[in-house]
């Protein structure tokens, strides 16, 4: 596959969504899961105006370019005018609702004063292997390409074929001069054309293009499965689908904002909106699993890829979906995903399928465990539902389990009840250095002891305190009060034990006695934003405490930018080391706990002016030219844009 890296657009439904340049080109479809199909190499359409060669919609030098959604929905525009022969192409996609059916509408307009005599090409090329080598089959109106476990069928509703080439179309589609006396054949890539007809000036004309991805079945099923589709009121499906978003994000809203007065509350309004949007396109609709980011990167050219679900980014993405009453989301997140990955010892791996299959790793991330008991509290504070404590107060103490067995193991902390002199002579005798694995930084780029890690902890244990206080007696199964008591407050005791060995631990070997700063870890001096973790999530650590606002103040020498955007740590080389959205909504965060309400305003500012042209917020913002850099559309920038807008809300409603 080529390497795309920017996906400026997405669309989709529950089961399929696809990506998309600013100039239109389909870059990625995925089906039936957001992130483990991916069908296209290519997926190019063009036109051929009275004699010309081939002119690509997506790559033509006298082609200009404009691109929006219809307002407040997942249905994409592009506007493309020839200015060579003034014609004018608005080209919508989008993904039924009902149906798991891409169409693509292309309207042509005739600006120009004479007629236009308009062919209209599609030439796709699809993934393969040499296990699963891909064949083609012309049908009634389109193309059916095949492999032994799918069909990617694209096809025109009201139009026949008028040519076509399955096999070394690459070599003459530009010319438009495809041909090929037969109707199937053994190719990775075939074209199929159609008559538009004639165009007069200021008269347009309407092509509907069908794709539909099914399992390969036997006989003629694909083919009346195809006639079916061709059968829909596209017209009718097309407001359905734009009435269904519309009504999403209408009972989605549950900051309850107001429409804005001003250019800056418009800009907020709708980063909000997509927001909203955009965390559907991104959720596994049966498991709950949440993927990062649509991918990009297939071939880990420069990354290591982004269609996972990584149990923390999905913790921060639930808590904004709670905010946006998508509380049946986020309960399947934990009550399906989180129970079906969790692993044997009570830990969670770094990342997974949506579907809730291991996915590829590259080492142990402690705070992943951690952030679930710790999601599980927060989504409690929105529903207030006993019962979705009780449902996964086992999964928790599973967890809770392993953390302190972790942190004992890697902080050395004894057993304040066990014979100190015997255990020290059982470890000796029985163990060489650590039972459990180094843990990765949230950033996964330094293994060691971490800050952030140990907070997650620290914030994990105060949340199963918590789910222990509000389920009372029904902390185990026994069925002797007395017994529950006493294990509830064993357990508590064991619990604030380890807090304190925590913050113990952090004052001697994590704190800068010079600069008067906590340490990222215990490795490096290096500042790091994930530092702010010790307030904000975890509340390890007060706002306001010395510090705490100490290490703030390095973090502003270090991290800032001369844009206003700060970065993640110092000396992060990953992608030229631009500013992280995330980063500034962490130090917005940070500055509401201190209730400094204009460095908030001044951190939160950067990430509103910078956000993309369709309000996305990206992994990065390119310092040179605040636009999103890298990933576009990142779960996370999204999630902590939603949290902080929930504690701004009052400043806009």
């Amino acid at each position: 596959m080529e390497n795309k890296y920017l996906n400026e657009a997405i669309i989709g439904n529950k089961n399929m969504i696809a990506t998309f340049t600013s100039k239109g080109e389909m870059q990625r479809i995925y089906f039936p899961n957001r992130e483990n199909r991916q069908y296209i190499n290519f997926f190019h359409t063009g036109v051929k105006v009275n004699t010309s060669d081939l002119i690509y919609l997506h790559d033509d030098i006298n082609n200009v370019y404009k691109q929006y959604y219809d307002t407040d929905t997942n249905i994409l525009n592009t506007e493309i005018t020839n200015t060579y022969f003034n014609l004018t192409i608005v080209q919508t996609d989008y993904v039924l609702i009902k149906e798991n059916v891409l169409v693509k509408r292309y309207t042509l307009l005739n600006e120009s004063k004479i007629d236009l005599d308009i062919d209209f090409y599609i030439h796709s090329e699809l993934l393969t292997n040499e296990n699963n080598w891909v064949g083609c089959k012309i049908v009634d109106g389109g193309m059916m390409q095949y492999a032994h476990d799918f069909t990617f069928s694209t096809f025109a509703k009201g139009y026949e074929i008028y040519k076509h080439q399955i096999n070394g179309s690459k070599e003459n589609i530009k010319r438009c001069d495809i041909h090929d006396k037969d109707y199937i054949g053994m190719s990775k890539d075939s074209s199929v054309g159609y008559q538009i007809g004639t165009i007069k000036p200021n008269e347009k004309k309407t092509i509907e293009i069908c794709i539909l991805i099914d399992e390969n079945k036997s006989g003629t099923q694909i083919e009346e499965e195809i006639d079916r589709i061709k059968r829909l009121d596209l017209n009718k499906e097309y407001t359905s689908t734009k009435t269904y978003w519309r009504k999403f994000v209408k009972t989605h809203n549950g900051l309850n904002m107001k429409e804005p007065k001003n250019s800056y509350e418009e800009k907020i309004y709708e980063i909000y909106k997509r927001s909203i949007l955009l965390f559907p396109l991104l959720t596994n609709q049966e498991t709950g699993g949440i993927i990062a980011s649509p991918e990009i990167d297939e071939y880990f050219t420069k990354c290591g890829r982004y269609a996972y679900c990584w149990p923390r980014d999905a913790v921060f993405i639930t808590r904004a979906m709670d905010i946006l009453n998508m509380n049946k989301e986020t309960e399947k997140f934990y009550k399906i995903f989180c129970k079906n990955t969790q692993s044997k010892n009570g830990m969670w791996e770094q990342r997974f399928f949506t579907d809730g299959k291991l996915a590829p790793c590259w080492g142990y991330q402690v705070d992943e465990t951690a952030s679930v008991v710790y999601g599980v509290y927060e989504h409690y504070k929105y529903t207030k539902s006993e019962k979705f404590l009780k449902d996964n107060l086992k999964m928790c103490e599973k967890a809770i389990d392993f953390l302190k067995k972790y942190i004992k193991d890697w902080l050395d902390i004894k057993d304040e009840e066990k014979d100190i002199v015997k255990e020290e002579i059982e470890n000796e005798t029985n163990r060489q250095g650590h039972k459990y694995h180094i843990s990765y930084d949230l950033w996964e780029m330094h293994e060691g002891v971490h800050l952030y890690s140990l907070a997650s902890i620290y914030g994990a244990f105060d949340a199963i305190k918590k789910i222990y206080d509000i389920l009372g007696e029904n902390i185990s199964d026994f069925n002797n009060n007395r017994l529950k008591e006493e294990k509830k407050l064993k357990n508590e005791k064991e619990l604030n034990y380890l807090q304190l060995e925590i913050k113990k631990y952090i004052d001697k070997n994590m704190y800068d006695e010079k600069a008067k700063t906590y340490l990222r870890n215990t490795e490096d001096e290096k500042m790091d934003i994930s530092m702010l973790g010790t307030v904000v999530p975890f509340n390890m650590f007060g706002a306001k405490d010395k510090k705490v606002q100490n290490t703030v103040e390095r973090i502003n020498l270090h991290l800032r930018t001369y844009t206003g955007g700060y970065q993640r740590f110092e000396n992060d080389h990953y992608m030229n080391g631009n500013p992280w959205p995330i980063s500034n909504l962490w130090m917005t965060l940070y500055y509401l706990e201190t209730g400094e309400k204009k460095k908030a305003k001044e951190t939160f500012d950067f990430v509103v002016k910078t956000a993309g042209k369709h309000y996305f917020l990206g992994e990065q913002i390119d310092n040179s030219t605040l636009k999103p850099n890298w990933v576009i559309g990142l779960g996370w920038s999204h999630a902590m844009f939603i949290i902080v807008l929930e504690q701004l809300s009052n400043m806009f409603n």
